[in-house]
């Protein structure tokens, strides 16, 4: 749960840095929590961390409960025993501030399936067979289905087929004997992603032990939506509106909002909410229950899609031409509350908010979102401005999805600019900090900072645009910014507000 008067960075693990062409779960994963740890902030937020495709995001995961094997450390591995030490050198051809994901998915799939020969070799003690073993019957339950569907994929996409519902009809619709055939034939490809989960979840397990025993607590994310081209919904297709030949008939987004005026499309199926009450919330418990054993809190995103969500026909260019359903409300809390216990949830509370929305939230008591990039529209009332917080909340300066705090404020005109200089009574000169100290200082329970902001970096360091489809995901930071400056600075303003 979350505790009080805490504050954190906001940082996913792709934008650490390292030799490897993206973050990981490494070395520079626990120098980034020993300087989390000296600047007295008490919480990390990941954001999920699946598997990706296409456009390289989070949200859109080929499993809700899989690993992204990006984040698997080589160095790590060669450690323990698991790779060749040349191996996990490393390449200096890498650029040190984006991702280039095309060059890095080639090379940590080349070193993984080398760690893989070597773990099938007569070199790799019994215990760590055992423990695979271990791993493959307690995660059986969806593993099995993600591991035939990554070797399905990687057979079919080089023959033009990378989408499930584009595979031959039998396998597509999961007939016994497609998948009994199937599962013979690619037995070896299965096995390789299985032991890819097995190390994802091996070298988190060890990261996260390793925050919570310098007192940082993980929040990760669970999306509100399962990609369609996942394992997710190949294996549960009676509980995703799909047509006949197993595509999208009824697509998530939300309408236009302040984020775009066309409202955001994201294409995933929507679900047959009747259908998952029927089953008594089993998917969701499962998603659920993994995710609370990789995270200490979670926080829900597109929290409203819960109480109503906004359907639109598969087809449609843009999120406008859309309608309001009704979600599962408190039943599905009720039932997840019965299965799993208390529930460390914080609700991704923006966009469209109605009353409705609000009062679920308050019956559930989970913690809402406010972001001070909203606060400044001349209004007193806005509920994102700091004198308006309760303490049942959480702030940040931005998120993943906003513009960084410098790039923001240069982008707004006269009018805002002076509104926030004179709301924080501050020069504007460090407009960045005096922002991250309005968030220290307020009344919300937790105060979160992407990394962006406590670096002081402008739009360059933008992590996501959400109407745009590529280029996304991709910024870095070089370890040399982080120094013991930069700490003091964060500790000392933790401390001023009582957060550390």
């Amino acid at each position: 749960m979350l505790v009080s008067r805490a504050s954190g960075i906001l940082l996913h693990p792709t934008s650490l840095p390292g030799p490897y062409g993206l973050g990981g779960l490494g070395r520079e994963a626990r120098e980034f929590l020993d300087f989390l740890a000296e600047a007295g902030q008490r919480l990390w937020q990941v954001l999920p961390l699946g598997p990706t495709g296409y456009g390289n995001s989070p949200y859109q995961s080929f499993s809700s409960q899989a690993g992204n094997p990006l984040l698997i450390d080589p160095g790590s591995l060669a450690e323990h025993g698991m790779l060749p030490e040349d191996a996990a050198a490393g390449s200096p051809d890498f650029p040190l501030e984006r991702v280039d994901y095309g060059a890095a998915i080639t090379y940590k799939t080349e070193i993984l399936r080398q760690a893989w020969a070597h773990f099938q070799s007569r070199e790799t003690p019994g215990a760590a067979q055992a423990a695979f073993r271990d791993f493959r019957a307690r995660e059986r339950g969806w593993l099995e289905d993600f591991a035939l569907f990554m070797a399905l994929k990687a057979y079919f996409a080089p023959r033009g087929r990378p989408v499930w519902s584009d595979w031959p009809r039998g396998v597509a619709r999961r007939r016994p004997e497609a998948l009994t055939a199937w599962h013979r034939r690619l037995e070896p490809e299965i096995r390789f992603a299985e032991f890819q989960q097995f190390l994802f979840y091996l070298q988190w397990s060890h990261l996260k032990t390793y925050a919570n025993r310098l007192g940082i607590a993980v929040i990760g994310d669970i999306p509100i939506y399962a990609a369609h081209d996942s394992a997710d919904v190949w294996a549960h297709q009676e509980l995703f509106h799909l047509d006949d030949r197993g595509r999208p008939a009824l697509v998530g987004g939300v309408p236009p909002d302040y984020f775009s005026a066309s409202g955001q499309l994201w294409g995933n199926p929507l679900y047959h909410w009747d259908r998952l009450r029927r089953e008594g919330y089993r998917y969701w418990i499962e998603r659920f229950r993994a995710s609370l054993r990789l995270f200490d809190t979670v926080r829900l995103d597109h929290f409203r899609g819960f109480e109503s969500y906004w359907a639109v026909k598969a087809g449609e260019k843009t999120a406008v031409r859309g309608r309001w359903l009704p979600g599962p409300g408190k039943a599905l809390f009720t039932a997840l509350e019965e299965a799993l216990g208390p529930l460390p949830f914080i609700a991704e509370d923006l966009g469209f908010i109605t009353p409705e929305v609000e009062a679920l939230k308050r019956q559930l008591g989970f913690p809402g979102m406010k972001v001070l990039q909203f606060a400044f529209t001349w209004e007193a009332d806005n509920p994102f401005l700091p004198h308006n917080y309760g303490s049942d909340c959480v702030v940040y300066t931005g998120t993943h999805d906003n513009d960084t705090t410098l790039g923001w404020y240069k982008s707004r005109d006269k009018k805002v600019r002076d509104q926030v200089r004179r709301y924080l009574g501050r020069d504007g000169h460090d407009i960045v900090w005096d922002l991250i100290r309005a968030a220290q200082a307020s009344t919300a329970r937790a105060a979160i900072i992407p990394l962006q902001d406590v670096l002081a970096l402008g739009t360059e360091a933008r992590m996501n645009l959400p109407s745009r489809a590529e280029g996304n995901w991709e910024w870095r930071f070089r370890a040399d910014r982080l120094n013991p400056m930069l700490a003091r600075r964060l500790r000392e303003l933790s401390e001023l507000y009582g957060r550390a």
